[in-house]
């Protein structure tokens, strides 16, 4: 049953209720953590969702830190992924931040508009900014000021189920013109869907992405709507149309996007689109899907640009051990050390030195599977982006542009209507 939106505006108001009091008790000291009496610096270090599958190669790295930097500790706390904002929320609110936090640059640039993490233009040399992809040292701005070191970093591939595929007789589409067509194609030929995103306001942003790659602007330098326009529209038309000619299964409007893996490992539908690090959850859950299930670039718009998410590492402005806490922010996210965590965990590293390793280079021989997908992967990041600007009020914006996707494509609203309220939403929020 699709969420009302009453909900999704309380959570909002009280997110903003929470902010304004970051804003009114301003910092303090982080518990656990700062300098002792003999001196010793301990770095509170917060990562999402990593133990126990990691918790051998964070210790080694600690260590191995801890061993070339005397007098400096690292105490590491593993937060599950859906707590993650509630809590740092709930420590910078009061003052008992962490000293090194692991977060996505959208929620942490919610928090950067309210100076909740430390600058870092004039803490980070440029020799060591010239380390990372500039794109993705980018995503960790706002308003021209750097607020988090970039870490690892997932770009979509499509996984596509090659025996739908031939029996529709269609290859892989690259572009969202192609995907309307092999929609058709996969309905007519095998009566099941092509393709399955959702459009659930709380959920995966992949549509949201879809405007960007379709050659819409989503804001003005002003903060102001610049989505309604003939590209814009044309966004709405293209979903509107998949959808009212049956060409999306019926549940994007109220399920999420576990529902796309869902049936894509049942072989309902024929594309996923998903990071390589997915794959080996397919061969254990659905071998006989994995089995005839082969990687493509991510689908794109005329524009040719392809998303990437990035995981940063972000410095509370509480810390009462700034220097020591960007030191070890370095360290993790060096050459060496992202190269060996992006093999262990089948994901990118934000570094180029460690891009350009031979493990993410592409082969044309590889077979199906993880390997063909990491390298399929590797090799958009010539054209990968964050799409998704960081801005305040970014999920709203998503929530509002979904709620009037849905409308049109219900057809509640036409799509001129759809958009024309959109952007009036956005305006006089």
């Amino acid at each position: 049953m699709k969420r009302r939106s009453w909900f999704r505006y309380t959570l909002l108001a009280f997110t903003g209720l929470l902010l304004s009091w970051l804003v009114a008790c301003g910092g303090g000291q982080p518990s656990g953590s700062g300098t002792g009496a003999d001196g010793t610096q301990e770095v509170e270090f917060w990562t999402m969702q990593l133990q126990p599958d990691f918790t051998d190669y964070f210790n080694e790295l600690i260590a191995q830190y801890e061993s070339e930097n005397p007098g400096v500790t690292v105490r590491w706390v593993d937060v599950p992924w859906a707590d993650m904002q509630s809590k740092i929320l709930t420590a910078v609110t009061a003052g008992t931040a962490p000293d090194v936090v692991n977060l996505n640059p959208d929620f942490a640039a919610q928090l950067a508009s309210r100076n909740a993490w430390l600058p870092l233009d004039d803490k980070v040399s440029e020799a060591d900014r010239a380390v990372y992809l500039p794109n993705i040292w980018q995503a960790n701005t706002l308003n021209g000021q750097s607020f988090g070191i970039p870490w690892y970093l997932t770009t979509n591939v499509t996984l596509y189920n090659q025996t739908l595929l031939e029996q529709a007789g269609v290859e892989p589409p690259t572009t969202y013109a192609e995907l309307a067509d092999v929609a058709q194609a996969v309905r007519e030929k095998t009566g099941k869907y092509a393709y399955f995103t959702t459009f659930v306001p709380e959920d995966s942003a992949d549509v949201l992405q879809s405007f960007v790659q379709m050659g819409v602007e989503l804001v003005d330098d002003q903060g102001k709507a610049a989505f309604n326009t003939p590209e814009g529209k044309a966004v709405f038309q293209y979903w509107t149309d998949l959808y009212t000619n049956d060409l999306l299964p019926r549940e994007v409007l109220t399920q999420g996007h576990r529902r796309a893996i869902e049936l894509f490992q049942a072989g309902e539908v024929a594309l996923l689109s998903t990071g390589a690090e997915f794959f080996p959850t397919i061969e254990t859950n659905a071998p006989d899907i994995a089995a005839v299930t082969s990687s493509a670039p991510q689908i794109s718009g005329d524009t040719g640009k392809k998303n990437v998410a990035v995981m940063n590492l972000v410095i509370p402005a509480s810390s009462d051990v700034p220097e020591a806490a960007i030191n070890f922010a370095l360290y993790v996210t060096n050459d060496a050390n992202q190269l060996a965590f992006a093999q262990a965990a089948n994901v990118l590293p934000s570094t180029t030195a460690a891009l350009q390793d031979d493990y993410f280079q592409v082969n044309d021989n590889a077979a199906p599977g993880v390997e063909q997908a990491r390298s399929v992967s590797a090799a958009q990041m010539g054209q990968a982006e964050v799409l998704i600007p960081a801005m305040d009020g970014i999920k709203q914006l998503q929530a509002i542009l979904y709620d009037n996707l849905q409308a049109a494509m219900l057809g509640q609203k036409t799509v001129d209507q759809a958009i024309t309220d959109a952007a009036a939403e956005w305006d006089a929020r």
